[in-house]
């Protein structure tokens, strides 16, 4: 600046002046160059207009000196004052040293910049539109300045140009997208609330479409809606407001699909304004895009079920979650069951493709401690963000993708510290699933029948009720008996499951001799090929953990028969405890299962089809109940009352003077005289009357009471006998008219001695086992004492 004449045509007072320290000074200078633009703009000479605009801004507004860019400033400004509508073919010179300047280390320096650009954006307004982005940019930073006045000025200059861009119908809304995208994630309050504005003033303008770039800036939004000030964070909520209202009155140009990933994110956020937002805008995405949000049925699952679990302090997030739930379950249509996978042309671009289903299904078999909580980040990249995929066009065939899902409710099934509701829920969803899609869920059996299994022991027993009626659909699908049973077609899709689910030979407390007709009882008339694995792997669990039978034993075999067929139960479990090695465990189970018979109201059905014996079904199912009854002596007895084998009952109760008579054994008799009182036995005290046609239930209940030592159920038993009509008449002999009762007639197709052999054979085997089991106990004792 040193050569005046390289500053031509400025005069040498107006550069003195244009870099003096006083701003009057500055300012009249200012005034001078407008003088001389103006005679320019006369003469319509443009070389000149620039000339002095490339002066002010490479010596002035771009020099070293702060004056003099403070000068330079001032005189753009004048440039622009002069211009007036023409300065609008210089903007790109009289903006980018402008904005230059909004960097600048002095704050004063930084408010002057501001001010020149107010001046020049004033007089240009429409006209810098193609500079929106630079403008932006410039704004974008000033609305985080610490310094006040700088702040107060970029908030004028950012209404004048909101005031542009509103009457202005040449914004360029897709030039403008790159930018937004890129500020929206910015961390401070001032930039965000500057942010926030301008997306409110873009979505209230009727000819800016800003739905169409939605995807864009959504997740960026619901950063925002986790500020901390209270005031963004309502600025935020009202601008999402307002697009899922444009959302409702406009679903069919929404790009669902694109935005599902950024909501499933967002629905697992720890905080609660972030996740009730998410859900709400889940809830209207499964009820506005239907079956276009089913590729994503996996992700949504694993935001939606832990929420289901929520207390009341999150009863909003818990209700929404809910209705999500129920809606995307609706969504799944026996259709679903009949579409190949295989075929190209049932498969969409959206489904989620083969490199997401390795990395999903590494993610879920990495075990559950290796799980991170469902709330936490590291879940939402390793479950969900792997998902999604945006999709360009929704209008296709949309296909189920279930071996995700399953695999999603595995994982939520299998985490202990799931909440019951969200058990219930995943038990329900399943449930679904095989009623829907049986066929493509028969492929996931056998590696969710461990687990189901599992779930018998769960506190809740609203969770076993769901998950015995998943159990029983799966035993009695029809889809079950087509399908192998022996493992999933192809397997990638499946983790394989535990051992538990095989039929066992020689394994566990199953005899070799079990290996015979495992697959398929040969009695029993199976529901499908899973209904037999069920009730070995039932039993085995009974078996193992001895608590479950003892509180839910009876709980679930009673529910079971109201699912399933009561005599297909009953069959199969005395089939499978006939060869049972743990003769203890057939014990009790054959009690348990005896005492559900003679008790539950809901074997009605089948006790009377065993009182009287009268058909060839009835007879092989008596005949399969008292071999594993035998385990258990007073059982039997108990069985032979039922069926009213009274001769047979009175030879089973002479045998028990060869056997061990122990407390828990006369305990059993006490029972089974109280039994006797009760109404299900109403019959057998009313047959006490008719002496003539019944002398073997007298002697054998005359047999339980000599068993009995003096006690209340002695004295109970001994009660009933004296009321016993003419006493004299119990000593008949064995023959009996044939007419009198049917049981004669039946007996005949029953060969109770080959029975009573059998008895005597179970006792023996029980005898020699706990002589065993003593002897090692009293081995024991030694070596303590030793």
């Amino acid at each position: 600046m040193n050569a005046e004449r390289d500053l031509s045509p400025l005069t040498p007072g107006v550069v003195r002046a244009l870099t003096d320290k006083l701003y009057e000074k500055r300012k009249v200078a200012a005034l001078e160059i407008e003088k001389l633009v103006r005679e320019f703009v006369a003469q319509n000479n443009t070389s000149q207009i620039k000339h002095v605009i490339q002066i002010l801004s490479q010596e002035f507004a771009l020099s070293q000196h702060p004056h003099s860019r403070k000068g330079g400033l001032i005189g753009l400004a004048a440039c622009s004052i002069a211009l007036g509508k023409d300065s609008g073919l210089y903007l790109k010179e009289l903006i980018e040293p402008v904005l230059t300047c909004f960097n600048d280390a002095d704050s004063r320096l930084r408010y002057y910049a501001c001010e020149a650009l107010y001046n020049i954006v004033k007089v240009a307004r429409g006209s810098v539109l193609p500079h929106f982005n630079v403008l932006f940019d410039g704004l974008s930073k000033l609305a985080a300045d610490p310094d006040p006045n700088v702040k107060s000025g970029s908030e004028l200059l950012d209404r004048l140009l909101k005031d542009i861009v509103t009457e202005s119908n040449q914004f360029d809304l897709v030039g403008f997208i790159p930018l937004l995208r890129e500020r929206i994630y910015s961390n401070n309050q001032y930039a965000r609330q500057f942010i926030i504005s301008w997306i409110l003033v873009l979505e209230s303008v009727p000819d800016i479409n800003l739905l169409d770039y939605l995807p864009e800036i959504l997740d960026g939004l619901f950063q925002i809606l986790g500020d901390n000030s209270k005031e963004i964070r309502k600025m935020c909520e009202v601008a999402l407001g307002e697009f899922l209202k444009e959302i409702k009155k406009n679903p069919s140009s929404v790009k669902f699909a694109e935005m599902a990933n950024i909501l499933v994110i967002h629905c697992q956020a720890t905080d609660d304004l972030i996740q009730l937002t998410a859900m709400c805008w889940m809830r209207e995405f499964i009820q506005l895009a239907g079956r276009v949000m089913l590729p994503y049925s996996s992700g949504i699952l694993t935001a939606v079920l832990p929420c289901l679990s929520y207390d009341d302090r999150k009863k909003n997030i818990k209700e929404v979650a809910n209705v999500c739930n129920q809606s995307l379950m609706k969504l799944v249509i026996p259709e679903d069951d009949e579409m190949d996978e295989a075929k190209p042309s049932m498969t969409i671009p959206v489904e989620p493709t083969s490199e997401e289903s390795l990395s999903k299904s590494e993610a879920v078999t990495t075990g559950e401690s290796q799980l991170p909580h469902h709330g936490s980040n590291e879940l939402d990249v390793t479950l969900n963000q792997p998902v999604f995929f945006p999709c360009s066009c929704e209008r296709i065939q949309v296909t189920l993708n279930l071996d995700g899902i399953v695999q999603v409710l595995d994982y939520h099934l299998s985490d202990t510290s799931i909440g019951m509701m969200t058990r219930i829920a995943v038990l329900k969803w399943l449930y679904h699933l095989y009623i829907k899609t049986p066929r493509k869920m028969f492929r996931h059996t056998d590696s969710l029948f461990p687990i189901l299994l599992r779930t018998l022991s769960d506190e809740s027993d609203e969770v076993i009720l769901k998950d015995l009626e998943l159990l029983a659909e799966i035993a009695s699908s029809p889809a079950g008996q087509t399908e192998e049973a022996h493992g999933p077609s192809d397997g990638s899709d499946v983790r394989p499951g535990p051992v538990e689910l095989h039929v066992p030979a020689r394994a566990g407390q199953l005899s070799s001799s079990s290996t015979k007709g495992l697959e398929c009882s040969p009695s029993t008339p199976t529901m499908n090929s899973y209904f037999y694995k069920f009730m070995i792997n039932l039993l085995k669990r009974f078996s193992s953990e001895r608590k479950l039978l003892e509180t839910r034993g009876a709980f679930i075999i009673r529910q079971l028969c109201l699912l399933l067929n009561a005599e297909n139960i009953f069959h199969s479990m005395a089939d499978i405890l006939l060869r049972e090695e743990d003769l203890k465990f057939a014990s009790t189970m054959v009690h348990t299962l005896n005492t559900i018979l003679l008790t539950s109201s809901e074997l009605f059905q089948l006790r009377n089809q065993l009182k009287d014996l009268k058909t060839p079904e009835s007879r092989n199912l008596f005949c399969c109940l008292y071999r594993s009854w035998c385990h258990n002596p007073v059982t039997t007895v108990s069985l032979c009352f039922l069926t009213q084998n009274y001769k047979h009952a009175y030879d089973l109760i002479q045998k028990f003077g060869d056997l061990e008579v122990t407390v828990d054994f006369l305990t059993e008799v006490d029972k089974l005289v109280q039994l006797i009182e009760c109404p299900i036995f109403t019959y057998l005290r009313l047959q006490l009357l008719d002496v003539k046609n019944n002398p073997y239930l007298i002697k054998a209940l005359y047999g339980l009471l000599m068993l009995l030592p003096q006690s209340s159920a002695f004295q109970l038993l001994s009660h009933r006998l004296q009321c016993v009509p003419n006493p004299e008449l119990m000593q008949t002999t064995d023959s009996t008219k044939p007419s009198t009762s049917f049981k004669r007639t039946a007996a005949s197709n029953i060969d109770y001695t080959e029975l009573l052999q059998h008895f005597e054979k179970v006792q023996n085997k029980h005898l020699e086992a706990r002589h065993q089991r003593a002897g090692r106990a009293e081995q024991l004792d030694r070596r303590v004492v030793l």
